[in-house]
């Protein structure tokens, strides 16, 4: 059974629009955090949290990949495997990916 999948939306003081992401993303809720993305309307860069996010598929990792221009992720360990793997992290800022030494090297 999918884990629910729900997108907050908050604001830093510096004005960067966060969309915190905390569940699983898979196919079946994917279109959640698509209009998530579509509707973080400002024109500047929107921070997706997935640092509380169990579970990311190739459906999430579309999404993602469809607003790569205009997004920085906060990653976890569980999910920077499949950040990396996908070529997603060589595409955005992603923060919270480490070395084989425990070292930040999120870009």
């Amino acid at each position: 059974m999918t884990a629910p999948l729900t997108v907050v939306a908050s604001q830093r003081p510096d004005g960067t629009l966060v969309l915190a992401c905390v569940g699983e993303i898979d196919m079946s809720n994917a279109g959640a955090l698509e209009e998530a993305l579509a509707g973080a309307d400002g024109g500047g860069t929107v921070l997706v949290d997935l640092s509380a996010v169990e579970y990311l598929d190739s459906a999430g990792l579309t999404v993602l990949f469809s607003h790569v221009e205009r997004i920085r992720l906060v990653a976890n360990p569980l999910i920077e495997p499949v950040l990396t793997i996908s070529g997603l992290a060589e595409l955005t800022t992603v923060e919270g990916l480490t070395d084989d030494k425990g070292e930040d090297v999120g870009q």
